[in-house]
């Protein structure tokens, strides 16, 4: 995922991806693609070996790489028989790694949220009041009469003091809290990460928490500024078919029902319980806060769901280290895009993912080949693992973090590559979100010999840092870098390089027309990518263990895993 607010462009998506899709067929390691070309790279990091795997992969013979269809297949084929080609070693019998995935359609026509209150029944209005579904692969779910609970922002952050679920029992209740995290609502830099979003805030989080809290059903009101997003957004993202990992317990482990309040419908509700949300909301930013019952109010819904499976995969080849072969460096990116729309306006219906993220996957083969071309081999192994799916969640990756192919203790750190675009030579690098770990301390180092800084991503409010690959191996206590090519262009500054990012955005981003162009600039490009290269080297030619910074919120549970806790 690019560091743009893009939510709003995935779930239409959503629909025309999985409807061009088929079951997949079981990945075969002796798969040839037909159009990838008689390859012959230099062990170099170049702007024409990186040139030629993008135009190969961006082109409309692989058919947009949506999973589970033969364009999907056929980039697969193509990055495994790189693989092959570089000597690199598979983790089982192929570089496959099968992704079993899950399509949830809600049928709103015959399912309903209620909230039931002294003065009647009121079944709130899908999409106008409520969007919901369930993460449980089930095609009939229901719950009556359920409590409800307001509990602020529903974090527990030990590392920050702060327990929203301390001194009360949601077990078999519906609970209600703010979107972010108090951070944000206060702008206090003490508190939380001040401006900046920390994991607690995404929704993600707070719906994992919630069922881990027992509760039925767990429902985060929406506002535009936290959220960074309008309510349109969560409309078009939330509802319609939903893609997710087939899990080894159906989502038996999820609550009920997962959703969002519309801003004004979360006041009605509040108001009929009484209680005044804004109030509320204030004291919520509080480490005191205690957990409000919202009286005379009980939920109850019915979910009736479409289910629809599918298969994919990640492809996943190791170069061995010669010391430390049970220490790994991971390199990632999703190899995955759009695929074809036969709905699109124009002739073109093919969404070509050049820049998303062909350019992420050829930057992961140029490493490959400098490492396994090294005059002397990394002391410890270096994974490079194209995933699957991040356009319809981050699946690939999520799976990846489930069931990893290595321990994940094993795993010294890791680098994400999301969509570099072509831009010429920059004075910076953008670190999103800035601060987490010492692996920037590192890249900073390799940054300052080819006379380059390091920039924070400027709208750390959104919470970038949790919208990509990476975050799946991250939330799992491994220290991970997303960094990108600036915008503070050598000849021509900021202005000239921001036009860069605007058009893309405008022009290019999730359309057809994002395609490779034999006139880009690749300088820049190669010079990100060298540098992304070194700053894997330093770690895989090292013995050290780059940790998260004091105060992340990883940074417990990665010390825990170090630990073999």
């Amino acid at each position: 995922m690019m560091r743009f607010n893009r939510l709003g462009i995935l779930a239409p998506c959503f629909a025309f991806l999985m409807a061009c899709s088929a079951e997949v067929a079981a990945p075969d390691s002796e798969a040839t693609a037909d159009a990838a070309p008689a390859n012959k790279t230099s062990p170099a990091i170049t702007g024409d070996d990186l040139a030629l795997h993008i135009a190969t992969l961006a082109s409309d013979e692989f058919e947009g790489r949506a999973p589970a269809t033969p364009g999907g297949e056929k980039a697969r084929a193509y990055i495994a028989d790189q693989y092959a080609r570089l000597g690199m070693k598979s983790i089982g019998d192929s570089f496959f790694q099968r992704v079993p995935m899950v399509e949830a359609t809600l049928n709103p026509d015959t399912s309903y949220f209620r909230i039931n209150m002294s003065a009647g029944a009121r079944d709130l209005e899908y999409k106008k009041d409520i969007v919901y579904w369930s993460k449980r692969v089930e095609e009939s779910l229901s719950f009556e009469n359920t409590e409800m609970v307001f509990v602020g922002y529903g974090v527990i952050a030990p590392e920050y003091g702060w327990n929203d679920y301390e001194g009360v029992d949601v077990k078999g209740k519906t609970v209600v809290m703010l979107v972010n995290d108090p951070g944000f609502a206060t702008q206090d830099p003490d508190l939380f990460n001040g401006n900046a979003m920390t994991y607690y805030g995404r929704w993600t989080y707070k719906y994992e928490e919630a069922a881990r809290q027992g509760a039925v059903a767990a429902i985060v009101i929406h506002d535009t500024a936290p959220a960074a997003y309008g309510w349109s957004v969560v409309e078009g993202s939330w509802s319609g078919a939903q893609l997710d990992l087939e899990r080894p317990d159906g989502g038996a482990g999820r609550v009920i029902a997962e959703g969002w309040f519309s801003n004004q419908a979360a006041h009605e509700v509040f108001n009929a319980a009484g209680l005044d949300l804004d109030v509320l909301g204030k004291a919520a930013t509080s480490a005191d806060f205690k957990a409000v019952a919202m009286p005379g109010l009980t939920a109850s819904a019915m979910l009736n769901t479409a289910i629809r499976r599918s298969e994919d995969a990640n492809v996943i080849g190791v170069i061995e280290g010669s010391q430390y072969p049970d220490d790994y460096v991971l390199y990632m990116g999703h190899w995955d895009h759009l695929g074809i729309n036969q709905t699109t306006e124009g002739g073109d219906k093919i969404y070509n993912g050049a820049v998303d993220n062909a350019t992420g996957v050829a930057a992961l083969l140029e490493i490959a080949e400098k490492f396994a071309n090294a005059d002397e081999p990394p002391l410890r192994s270096v994974i490079i693992a194209a995933v699957t799916a991040e356009e319809s969640g981050l699946l690939g990756s999520a799976y990846m973090a489930e069931d990893p192919p290595v321990p994940l203790k094993n795993i010294v750190g890791g680098i994400n590559i999301d969509a570099i675009l072509p831009v010429p030579p920059t004075k910076d690098i953008i670190v999103v979100g800035y601060g987490a770990s010492a692996l920037e301390d590192i890249l900073s180092a390799v940054a300052e010999t080819h006379d380059r800084y390091l920039r924070p991503d400027a709208e750390p409010e959104k919470g970038y840092f949790y919208r990509s690959d990476h975050i799946s191996l991250a939330k799992k206590g491994v220290p991970m870098l997303y960094a990108d090519g600036g915008f503070d262009l050598r000849e021509g500054g900021e202005e000239a390089g921001k036009k860069y990012g605007e058009d893309y955005v405008q022009n290019n981003y999730h359309a057809p027309s994002d395609e490779y162009d034999a006139s880009w600039n690749m300088e820049g490009m190669t010079e990100i990518v060298e540098i992304l290269y070194e700053t894997g080297a330093s770690i895989a030619y090292s013995d050290d263990w780059p940790n998260w910074y004091e105060g992340n919120e990883f940074r417990a549970l990665r010390d825990a895993q170090r630990a073999g806790q």
